[in-house]
């Protein structure tokens, strides 16, 4: 299987979804909610996220059919052919529609490509607001708008991104003062706490400025994003030379069985080691 000419197809799909996102981005309009996890933001869609995902599975449906293919994405039912192919397209064809709604910046199209054993193997991000493409191939590093891309962590801030339900979790307080303290004793002047979007795009600003991380934490409810979230990025983290885990320090479980929620594990995201364990001590290790 040829990877770099698949993730040229994903990369077309993925820009040709964002162009429909684009046109939309200042119009209203019509959202519904749907099942998902215990917060607003995964429980709601608008006609562009399926606008969207019928582009992206208009590109993307020859592969499937050449290559014998399976599909995730956000907004069909899982067949559960993830479990069965050898290889699956994981999609997210507008991860943080809450922003979109809003008119903010935050969004972008996911565009994954797993392997059985939950290993990522392509990773496409496109932001539409900036016009940015990430594109990642196993083994052979990462482009950004076309252009080889290396991971750069010489700032002298600790960048950490969050999402919206960070702000009134209950260990918010302790999670940025020992985040902080870190960030001191290696040096850096101070720590940067944003909530900068969706998971996707959140993921992608903590690589783009170095040292950074994003993380959520394990919980027993439904949510904590799903395996669309996390597909492309632990891709583009991989072939950073960065660190994607759960929060004990296992690879994310991308092609979870019994659900497509992360929330049992968690996610750290982080641009290198040192921090990547601090992290998971901070999450795991409540006072």
């Amino acid at each position: 299987m040829n990877l770099e000419a698949l993730t040229r197809e994903a990369s077309q799909a993925a820009l040709e979804a964002g162009e429909i996102i684009r046109s939309h981005q200042n119009r209203d309009v019509d959202v519904v909610h749907k099942e998902g996890g215990d917060t607003y933001a995964s429980q709601v869609v608008t006609e562009v996220d399926r606008k969207a995902q019928d582009a992206i599975l208009q590109v993307l449906g020859p592969t499937c059919e050449e290559l014998d293919l399976a599909v995730l994405t956000e907004e069909s039912e899982d067949d559960h052919g993830r479990l069965e192919k050898d290889f699956f397209w994981c999609i997210d064809p507008m991860d943080g529609t809450l922003p979109f709604i809003r008119r903010e910046p935050g969004y972008s199209v996911s565009i994954g490509l797993v392997a059985k054993d939950g290993s990522p193997r392509i990773g496409v991000v496109y932001d539409p607001v900036h016009d940015v493409l990430w594109q990642a191939t196993k083994g052979e590093g990462i482009l950004r708008n076309g252009e080889p891309w290396t991971l750069d962590a010489s700032s002298e801030e600790l960048t950490f991104t969050y999402d919206r339900s960070f702000a009134d979790h209950l260990e918010r307080d302790r999670v940025l003062q020992e985040l902080e303290d870190y960030a001191h004793s290696i040096g850096l002047k101070k720590l940067v706490a944003t909530q900068f979007g969706g998971a996707v795009i959140n993921a992608c600003h903590a690589l783009e400025n170095g040292p950074g991380c994003h993380f959520k934490f394990a919980k027993p409810q439904e949510g904590g994003g799903s395996l669309w979230d996390y597909a492309a990025t632990a891709c583009l983290f991989e072939e950073a030379g960065a660190v994607v885990s759960d929060v004990h320090g296992q690879p994310l479980d991308l092609n979870r069985s019994d659900s497509t929620f992360m929330n049992h594990r968690g996610a750290v995201y982080a641009t290198d080691e040192n921090l990547a364990q601090r992290i998971r001590e901070i999450l795991t290790h409540s006072p």
